[in-house]
Parts: structure tokens; C-alpha cells; sequence
């Protein structure tokens, strides 16, 4: 008996060592890094408890992502918000979790600018300047640096040369990819701004980079085709539609252009669809973003705007069909022909029923 004891008082011990210094080990990781209070602003993006974890970790404001992540499961602190703020290394988790749940202790000075799909270079630096402490004419002059351009190729997988073509208005239409950016404060730089952009490009396109690789196009005619079809058709489920019709004409020599009016808009840098062309700007071939042209064949030289996820995807992976020819009417539904005869008498139905828009 004497011997079982002696165990038992044993195991407890090791019990009471092992629970002990588990308890030590928490409490100190969950503890405050350091004495400093100086504020550090900190950008937490939506993700998981560990993605934010390791954010803190990243910045000294945490010691141990695990714990981190154990604290949040014990208390039940888990909804946790994203956005822009000032913590300091000497707030402890607990502090800062309870900041993190009730979106508190963000940064005053935080700005959030929201680039929409469709919309193009000019209109991405004119929000710049009307949110930030950049002008206009200085983020079009960071953009058209080629200096700067080429250190952006070296850096990003999906830039290439292809972007430094004499023809191309803007080297990085296309490429900066749409959404809701926070920034702390109206002072960001241009190219924190353009690096958050590109960053966001790198990894929605990384999703798709086998595929674009091992394809018959590069990524900037995909992304070209991308920002066409996004101008082209207001309906998020009918840009597969759209953009089969587009890869119908490519592979066709009976359709040697796209013959896309959303070109042709971007080629006379005209923003405004309400604008009719004239024929002189539709008929305008020295210009190769022009795809209503007779003898510019195939896609335009460049994206013609920042093209949605959906469009991206639609350029990647087109509908199958055999349409070459598609219309909307005032409601935005979609008409697909085969032929320019269906395709006119589709024109001239809508027409009637006073449901043309175009």
C-alpha cells in the first residue's frame, strides 16, 4: 500500500508541476510584451483567428499565436473586426482582444477608399487625390514612371513587359485590383496605395496562375479580354456568355475584330457612355485600343479599366457556345446571335417595343 501511495503522491506532484507551468506559460504569453506604450498603427485584415494572430505577432504586440488563439476560444472572444489601430506593446492580449471585439481604439485618422470595378486609371487617381493628400497629376506621374514601373515587374509574377508597350495609355490599366482599401491616414503614399492594389491582384490571380501559364494567352491579354467583357455586360452571371462570344470572334477569321464600343470609348478617353461616338472616332485605326476598326484584329492593346473577379474568371473560363454576336436591352438582359441577321433582328425588336437603351 505503502508503494501505491508513494506513486500516487508522485503522480501528483508531476500533476500539479505540469498544470502549474502550463498556467505560468499561459499567463506569461498572454501578458504584455514589453513596458513600451508607444503606439503602433496596425492594419487587421478579415481572416481568421490565427491570420490576425499572427499580424500581432508580426508587430510585437503578442507573444504566442497559439495562445492567442487559446485565449480567444476560452473567453469566447472570437468575432473579432477588422480595420486600422493604434495598439502599443505593453496592453497585454487581453486588452487588446477586447479592443479587436468591439472595433474599438481604430485610428483616428483612418481613411477607407473604395475603387469599383470598371473604372479606369484616370478615375483610380482622381479618387486618390480627392481622399488623399495626393494630387492628381503626381499619381499619374508615379504611374507613367517607368523607373518605378520596372521595379513593379520585378517584383509581382503577373507583370510583364507586355505592360511597357509604347501604345498602352496607363502600364498598370487592368492590374490594380478593385475594393474597399483602409489606410491610416490621408498622408499614405501613392505606392502604398498601388503595392495594396497589386498585392490584392497577386492574390485573387494566384488562384488561377497554372492555368494562366499553361494557356495559349499571357495574363495581360487575359486580363484585357477581362476588363472588355467587364464594360461590356452589366450582369455578373452573363459574362461567361459574353466573353465565349469574344473567344468565338478570336478564333474565327469571318470576325476578325471584337468590335466592342467600350473600346472605342477608351481609346478616345471618353468616360462618359452617354456620349455618342462619332464616326470618326469609331473608325480611328491608328489607335489599338480600338477594336471597332476594321484592321485592328483581336483584343486591344491593354486592359481598358480594373476588371471584377468575375470577369476574371469569365476570361479564363468562357462559356462554350457558338454566338458571335450579343445585345442587352433597358433591363439588362442578354441576347445572343449566331449570325448579324438574328443579331438585327434582335436590334430592331427591342427597338420596337421601345426596350433599345443602347
Amino acid at each position: 500500500m505503502k508503494k501505491f501511495r508513494n506513486i500516487a503522491l508522485i503522480l501528483l506532484v508531476v500533476f500539479t508541476v505540469v498544470i502549474v507551468s502550463l498556467c505560468t506559460y499561459y499567463n506569461y504569453n498572454i501578458s504584455r510584451v514589453s513596458s513600451d506604450d508607444t503606439l503602433k498603427v496596425v492594419e487587421i485584415k478579415e481572416g481568421g483567428i490565427k491570420s490576425i494572430g499572427t499580424t500581432l505577432k508580426e508587430n510585437n504586440l503578442i507573444r504566442n499565436v497559439t495562445v492567442f488563439a487559446i485565449y480567444t476560444k476560452i473567453t469566447g472572444k472570437n468575432n473579432l473586426k477588422a480595420g486600422i489601430y493604434e495598439f502599443s506593446e505593453n496592453m497585454g492580449v487581453k486588452k487588446i482582444v477586447d479592443l479587436l471585439e468591439e472595433g474599438k481604439g481604430g485610428n483616428p485618422n483612418e481613411i477607407a477608399i473604395t475603387f469599383r470595378e470598371g473604372i479606369n486609371i484616370r478615375e483610380i487617381a482622381s479618387l486618390i487625390s480627392e481622399n488623399t493628400n495626393n494630387s492628381y497629376d503626381d499619381v499619374m506621374a508615379k504611374i507613367n514612371d517607368s523607373n518605378y514601373v520596372d521595379s513593379l515587374i520585378e517584383k509581382y509574377w503577373f507583370l510583364t513587359e507586355d505592360i511597357k508597350n509604347k501604345d498602352i495609355y496607363y502600364p498598370l490599366e487592368g492590374y490594380l485590383f478593385p475594393n474597399t482599401y483602409r489606410f491610416a491616414s490621408k498622408d499614405v503614399s501613392i505606392e502604398d496605395i498601388i503595392t495594396k492594389m497589386l498585392d490584392e491582384m497577386d492574390k485573387e490571380l494566384s488562384n488561377y496562375r497554372e492555368k494562366i501559364e499553361t494557356s495559349n494567352f499571357s495574363v495581360h491579354e487575359f486580363l484585357t479580354l477581362a476588363s472588355v467583357v467587364e464594360l461590356e455586360e452589366a450582369e455578373s452571371e452573363d459574362r461567361g456568355q459574353v466573353a465565349g462570344v469574344f473567344y468565338n470572334r478570336l478564333n474565327s477569321s469571318s470576325f476578325p475584330t471584337l468590335g466592342s464600343d467600350a473600346t472605342t470609348y477608351y481609346a478616345s478617353k471618353i468616360d462618359d457612355r452617354s456620349y455618342k461616338l462619332t464616326t470618326s472616332e469609331l473608325n480611328d485605326c491608328s489607335n489599338k485600343y480600338n477594336t471597332r476598326c476594321q484592321t485592328n484584329v483581336g483584343l486591344p492593346i491593354g486592359p481598358i479599366c480594373i476588371p471584377s473577379l468575375v470577369s476574371i474568371e469569365a476570361s479564363i473560363s468562357p462559356e462554350s457556345h457558338d454566338y458571335y454576336y450579343f445585345v442587352n436591352d433597358c433591363q439588362g438582359k442578354l441576347y445572343l446571335s449566331r449570325n448579324e441577321t438574328e443579331h438585327n433582328n434582335i436590334i430592331n425588336k427591342l427597338k420596337r417595343e421601345n426596350n433599345w437603351c443602347a
